[in-house]
This record gives C-alpha cells, sequence and structure tokens, in this order.
C-alpha cells in the first residue's frame, strides 16, 4: 500500500508550497486510518525538502512516479520513498531510497550492524544499505508485478543530516555498500546522478500504480523451505531487528568460551523468532558448533521433522531438534548452544509425570555455553508454563551468566499488522491499547453468525492453498479420541457437529489434507503459522456488559492446561484466577493470530459476537459483498481444468494461475494474494509462456467475442501496441455494467488528436449485441489511472 503517490511535478510543488508533510499526514489518516506523531510529520517535512532538492534536475523527468511510505506486502516495514520511470534503453526501474536523520554512525564487529544515536542513547541497528537491499528484496520476493515483470529496483540510502560518513562507509560494509549506495548531505547531486541512471523517461506513476496494486505472492513457510534452509541456502533475508538479533547471538557465540551467555529475545507473533532460531541453527551447525533447536511444545518440531524426512538421515534430524525435557541430568556446557523457541511454554519439571529435574530454565542454560530464549510472556497458555523473563534471569544468575535482552518488532504474521495484535489486547481485555477498532487495518477478520458460515468459509479458503484450519477453545471433551463414531464439537441448534484433531496423526495433523475436516486446540497449532484461521470461542470466554468473563471450570476436564487451578482455587482464590484469566486470553490471542491473512470467529454467545463485531467495525455492505465473494468462489471450484496442488507446482512447470473476474479486482487491483487462487494445467493447444492465466468473464458487453460465463486464457502486462486489442483494464472511476467493479475486458482504441502534442482519448469499446453497453472514454488526465492489466488470447471453455 502507498500512502502517497504523485508525480515529480506534483511532489515538488507540494514540497514548494510548504504542504508535503500536511498532504502525506492527511494521506495517513485516509489509507491507514490513524493519526501520526509529531516527530514524524517533522521528519517528513524535513527528509522530503532534501528528497526534493535532490530531483531538482532537468534531467529527471517531471512525470516521474514518486510514491511515499509504501508497506512492504505481509510485513509491517515500509518503504521511504520511490521513484519509478525508465532508463534511456527503455527498462522498467523503480529507485528506492532509504532516509535516515542521523547526524553520524559508527562501526561495529557485526556483520551489517552499525552503532547510531535514537531516541536518547547509542543504538545498534541495520546498516542503512542493508536496510535498503533487504526490502528492495522484500519487495521482489512478495510483488508479483515486480518479479514476473521484468522490474529493475535500485536501492540506495539518503542521509541528508549526515556529514561524516567514515564509519558508514566502513570497507567492511563494501557488499552492502555495492548493493545499495550511501549518500551523505553534501552528496545530492551524486544522488541525482544514480536516479538518472535508471529514470531518463517518466511514466506518470504507472509502475507505483501497478506494485501498489499488484497481486502479492504466497509468502514462504519456514516448514516448507526448511530443507533448503539446512543446506545453507538463504531462503529468508533477515530484516532489522531479526538481522541485529542474529549478530549478536553469533557474537555472544564467540563470547561463549569465555564465560557463560544467555539472551533473551522478546517478540510476539509473527515477528521471525523461529526464522532467526533456524537461521542460527545452520550457521552455528556449519561452523561446527554443536547446537539444538529446543521446544516444549512437540507440534512445531514433529512438522519440521516430518517436512525434513528422506532429505537427512533421521539421527541427524534427531540431533537437530529436541524436547526442553531432556536435559535433567546434561552435563554442563554439554552444548556450545541451544536455541529456545516459545520460551514461555516451558515447564518447571520434566518426564510424564512432571517428577523429573529442577527447573528446566536453569538445566538449559547450565547444559550449554550459550542459551538463546524466543519469549511471548502473552502466549503462556497452561498452568505450568513458567518460562517468563524473571524466571530466565534469576537462573542466569544463579548460574553466572552475561544476559542481553533484545526485542523483535510484528513484521510477519497478520498481514505485517501491528494494529491487529494491538486491536486484539485491547479487545479480549488483555491490557489497554489505542487500537479500538480495526478500521485502516489490511486484514481480513470476520465474526460468524453460526458455526456452518465459519466452516463454509474456512473451507473456501483452504481450496486456494490448503493452509486454512479451523481451531477452538479446549471447552469440549475429546469423545473422539477413543470411539472414533462419536462427535466433540456440536451445535445442535445449528445441526453442526465435527470432531477434534486427528489422533493417530498427533501434533503432525495440520499437515494432512484430511485435517480440514477435524478441529484443532492450541496445544497443536501453537508454534505454526497458515493463511486463514477459524477460531470458536467456548462458554470459557464471554462477554457481559463489555467485560471479558473467564471461566477454567469451563474447560473441558480432559484439558491439561489449567491443571492445578482447582487447587490454587482453595488455598489462592485470587491469584488463582488472574492466572487462569491470563492462560485464557492468550489462549484466544494464540489462537487468533494463526492466520497470516485472515482470522474468522464464531462464538454461541451472542452477545460476544455482538461485541466482537462492534469492535472491529466492519460494515454490513462489506459482510455482504464478502458472501457475495463466497458464492463466487462456490462457483470458481467448477470448471474443465485440472487442478494442481502446491506441492506438485515444482514438478509441473506448465501451470497457469486460474481467477473469475468478479473476484480478480481483488487479486489485480487491491493487491490480494497470488496464493488466493487456483493452479491448473494449461490445456495442451496452448503454448505455455510467462505471464498466463485463466480468468471467467462474466456479462455480455463482449458477447460477439466472449460469451458471458467463459474461461479466457490472458497474458499479464502485456508489451506493444494495444490498439485493436481486448484488454482487461481497470480504473478508480469504472462501474462496469457486466459486475459494478472498477475492471472490465473491452477492445482498446487509441484516437490520436489533431496536433501532435494532443493526447487525444482511449476507449474501452464493448463488442456486443445488447445496445445498453457504450464505450467509456478517458481523457489525457483520467487515464494516468487507467492500467491494462492482461491482453486476451482466446476464450478456452
Amino acid at each position: 500500500m502507498i500512502v502517497y503517490s504523485k508525480t515529480k511535478y506534483d511532489f515538488v510543488r507540494d514540497v514548494l508550497s510548504n504542504e508535503i508533510d500536511r498532504a502525506i499526514e492527511e494521506a495517513v489518516k485516509e489509507r491507514l486510518g490513524h493519526a501520526t506523531s509529531p516527530s514524524e510529520v517533522t521528519s517528513w517535512r524535513n527528509s522530503m525538502q532534501y528528497m526534493s532538492n535532490a530531483l531538482n534536475d532537468p534531467d529527471i523527468p517531471d512525470d516521474a512516479g514518486v510514491a511515499i511510505e509504501y508497506r512492504i506486502p505481509q510485513t509491517a516495514k515500509r518503504i521511504d520513498f520511490i521513484l519509478s520511470g525508465q532508463d534511456g534503453e527503455g527498462r522498467r526501474n523503480a529507485v528506492i531510497v532509504e532516509l535516515k536523520q542521523w547526524s553520524e554512525a559508527w562501526p561495529t564487529e557485526k556483520d551489517g550492524i552499525v552503532e547510531t544515536f535514537l531516541g536518547s542513547s547509542i543504538r545498534e541497528v541495520a546498516h542503512p544499505s542493508y536496510q535498503a537491499w533487504t526490502y528492495a528484496c522484500l519487495l521482489q520476493d512478495y510483488n508479483e508485478v515486480v518479479y514476473q515483470g521484468n522490474i529493475q529496483l535500485s536501492p540506495c540510502a539518503y542521509l541528508h543530516n549526515c556529514t561524516t560518513g567514515t564509519g558508514l562507509l566502513d570497507t567492511r560494509y563494501s557488499n552492502y555498500l555495492s548493493q545499495a549506495p550511501v549518500f551523505l548531505r553534501q552528496d545530492a547531486e551524486k544522488l541525482s546522478a544514480f536516479i538518472k541512471r535508471y529514470v531518463r523517461k517518466g511514466d506518470r506513476g504507472e509502475l507505483l500504480y501497478e506494485i501498489d496494486h499488484g497481486r502479492i505472492r504466497p509468502s514462504k513457510s519456514l516448514a516448507d523451505h526448511l530443507s533448503s534452509l539446512l543446506q545453507g541456502n538463504p531462503e529468508f533475508r533477515m530484516i532489522d531487528e531479526q538481522k541485529i538479533v542474529y549478530e549478536t547471538a553469533l557474537k555472544m557465540m564467540r563470547s561463549a568460551d569465555t564465560g557463560k551467555q544467555v539472551l533473551i529475545v522478546h517478540g510476539g507473533p509473527g515477528t521471525g523468532k523461529t526464522v532467526v532460531a533456524m537461521n542460527l541453527l545452520v550457521h552455528m551447525t556449519q561452523a561446527e558448533k554443536v547446537v539444538r533447536y529446543v521446544t516444549r511444545n512437540s507440534a512445531p518440531r514433529e512438522v519440521y521433522e516430518a517436512k525434513l524426512a528422506g532429505t537427512m538421515r533421521k539421527s541427524r534430524i534427531t540431533n537437530l531438534f529436541s524436547s526442553s525435557g531432556v536435559y535433567t541430568d546434561t552435563e554442563v556446557d554439554a552444548f556450545d548452544a541451544l536455541l529456545v523457541d516459545e520460551a514461555h511454554r516451558l515447564n518447571e519439571k520434566s518426564g510424564i509425570f512432571q517428577n523429573l529435574g529442577e527447573n528446566q530454565v536453569g538445566e538449559l542454560i547450565r547444559a550449554a555455553r550459550l542459551t538463546l530464549f524466543f519469549l511471548d510472556e502473552n502466549q503462556r497458555v497452561t498452568w505450568r508454563d513458567i518460562g517468563s523473563r524473571d524466571e530466565i534471569l534469576k537462573w542466569a544468575r544463579r548460574n553466572r551468566a552475561s544476559v542481553n535482552e533484545l526485542t523483535l518488532s510484528s513484521q510477519f504474521r497478520c498481514n505485517g499488522s501491528d494494529g491487529y495484535l494491538a486491536w486484539l489486547d485491547h479487545t479480549l481485555q488483555i491490557h489497554e491499547t489505542a487500537n479500538e477498532t480495526l478500521e485502516g487495518l489490511d486484514y481480513d477478520f470476520r465474526v460468524c453468525e453460526t458455526p456452518n458460515e465459519l466452516k463454509q468459509l474456512i473451507e473456501e479458503r483452504n481450496l486456494l492453498s490448503q493452509r486454512a484450519r479451523m481451531v477452538a477453545g479446549y471447552c469440549w471433551d475429546w469423545k473422539s479420541k477413543k470411539d472414533k463414531s462419536k462427535m466433540d464439537i456440536v451445535f445442535p441448534e445449528h445441526g453442526f457437529q465435527m470432531q477434534w484433531n486427528l489422533s493417530e496423526d498427533g501434533m503432525q495433523w495440520i499437515l494432512k489434507p484430511e485435517s480440514i475436516e477435524q478441529i484443532g486446540c492450541i496445544h497443536t497449532c501453537q508454534g505454526l503459522e497458515l493463511d486463514y484461521v477459524g477460531v470458536i470461542f467456548g462458554s470459557d470466554f464471554v462477554i457481559r456488559d463489555g467485560v471479558a468473563i473467564t471461566d477454567a471450570a469451563k474447560r473441558s476436564k480432559m484439558d491439561k492446561s489449567v491443571q492445578g487451578y482447582k487447587g490454587m482455587l482453595k488455598k489462592q482464590p485470587i491469584e488463582a484466577k488472574r492466572i487462569a484469566d491470563q492462560i485464557i486470553k492468550n489462549t484466544y490471542r494464540t489462537l487468533m493470530t494463526r492466520g497470516q491473512k485472515g482470522c474468522f470467529i464464531y462464538s454461541a454467545d451472542s452477545e460476544t459476537r455482538e461485541w466482537f463485531k462492534k469492535r472491529s467495525r466492519r460494515n454490513q455492505e462489506m459482510v455482504l459483498l464478502k458472501r457475495d465473494e463466497s458464492e463466487v468462489k462456490r462457483k470458481l471450484a467448477l470448471h474443465p481444468f485440472t487442478i494442481v496442488g502446491p506441492e506438485q507446482r515444482s514438478t509441473r512447470p506448465h501451470i497457469v494461475p486460474l481467477f473469475d473476474i468478479l473476484l480478480s479486482a481483488g487479486q489485480f487491483v487491491e493487491g490480494d494474494s497470488a496464493n488466493d487462487c487456483q493452479w491448473v494445467e494449461l490445456p495442451e493447444t496452448f503454448r505455455w509462456q510467462p505471464g498466463l492465466f485463466i480468468a471467467r468473464v462474466r456479462g455480455d458487453s463482449m458477447n460477439k467475442k466472449i460469451p458471458d460465463g467463459s474461461w479466457c486464457l490472458f497474458k499479464a502486462n502485456p508489451a506493444g501496441t494495444r490498439q485493436g486489442k481486448v484488454v482487461l483494464a481497470c480504473h478508480h472511476s469504472i462501474r462496469d455494467m457486466d459486475d459494478g467493479g472498477r475492471y472490465t475486458v473491452k477492445i482498446y482504441r487509441r484516437s490520436e488528436g489533431e496536433d501532435p502534442s494532443d493526447f487525444g482519448t482511449i476507449s474501452l469499446v464493448p463488442c456486443s449485441d445488447n445496445p445498453i453497453h457504450v464505450p467509456m472514454r478517458f481523457t489525457a488526465k483520467q487515464a494516468t489511472e487507467l492500467s491494462i492489466l492482461a491482453e486476451w488470447l482466446a476464450v478456452i471453455g
């Protein structure tokens, strides 16, 4: 999503009129739905003045596109400034500029890390070149327009307040400087020269528009790419705080010979804790260190081990992963490093009967020279969970270990939205935040009126990527564990009945295609990720008069997560209720953050449903639109093509995505995920080439060429002349009569004006025997927002 988008000419005018900061601030309110801090407004005012000076060169075209504050898809990170156009050979380019207010920076021993004065102290941060380069890599990875369109990204950094670049330009950063050069205060002309290398001809922001509305490629699943990662391939580039944690851990590893080390890394869902842990596992293993990845929860370990099966010896896999309860008798410093993920789930005792050892936190610190704890205290979900900052510090002191603490911010979960996580904390009444509603947040959250509606939504999403599942609070007995004929979660009034997750598959149930027919719980999904999650609230959490009421007694008697509650309730009732309240709220918070793209919920309690609807503030028009979308997706499943599942795509090269034009407004225009579609085999009568896709065209505006409901073959991002061709186009002002959307399939006509400087008009012409359809015409100004997304090739079904 781009906050501010104009041409260079208009941007410079906004700066000259001293309106640029106000324009960006208003755009943030309109597009992101929140206010901006005074310090950020001041930084825009200062930085944009310097950028305007650098662009004040007649060789940088006035109609080059300018974008400010572009949010990188599926992350919480933003690119400060982008300039788009073409180079001297006609290649499409986007120059990425990372802007910094720093006045000075100093080198460190850590790769890609510098020190600078931020806030009230000197802090370690990613080098601006490393940051700009990794942001460009993320854009390349996630945006399909960039990935498939042969778009060149040219990142750089501009530190307009910094005059001494000794630290930044140190030779140890040469590799990153070659990827993304740094320009200092006195380098405005050099920055201009850099930009002119890539932008010699303007495009009136066409490329920026395509990027902003382009399809989003699916994010990488750690489990699916684990094997490649362990073979040393750079599957995940770490950004910002991730890089700092990674380099700090490696430095502490080097220092561990002189004394025991403990690193505590705080981070909520989607901050990349496990990605950092796996990258460290790879690096340390390659450096011949004795290292293990440790979790108390077996679900992620079993999934990772299943994904690695067949790629390496089972003994090696076993040596890489372990539970947290096997270190009760381990010798001191037997391991170089232990990487403890989900450290909040650690227990005091170990063993089946919880009768072994003294304390898992202490045992892990004692067993390794470096123990790294990835911690999120808001994910404590059982009575026995003792992992906390205070507990780790206590045992670190007892073992005379040096301690370092770092924090990761939200990046890759819930569409990279810190706002959704803050909204959850506020709505579940974990703690108050400023996020009282979901207005302005790019995350698909819905409240369902029935469990059947929830199940239907999840099944539809699962057709797209096999990454949608249902979960629930543990308020129903697991009857089907012993009797397969029995149902567990039952709502008789809705005719709804389902079973808990597959007992024979244990913690690997989430990998099984048939698990869409079961419901998971907190014990089988924590530490794992989905595209969409459907959450059923039990009676342990309800809203009464705006207050969240939790009751551990409503949990199933089979749920061991609250064992100990009744005993403490008799002796310390206030403390028992406080802990139980925290566990229940954390459970639903964890369940509601498993989905990267969306979360759908159902509660049998009507007051609770109304509370979530009010807090999410989703209007009825949107709900109806989504229901219409669901109907289309059901129809989309009926087509004559052979579907290719995610696991087969690497071996079936000649496959193409399949869309319904009624839905493709979201996927071509709104930037929805390219994974939100089926992939099918291209019929043998057509030659495969990059950019092909199949789409269903509805309506009769083109019925002389394309019958209503036909499946057609299209070529994305068509090159060459468009005159007389049938194209798929989109425009903000289009209200197509076939479907009412901002996109349309029509014949492209361009009429030149008599004067060479006269743009003339562009027309999108129907080809129909129905007289109600008339051409859509666009003037020069209107045409700047017209995008030709694809060329129609043939009707194929």
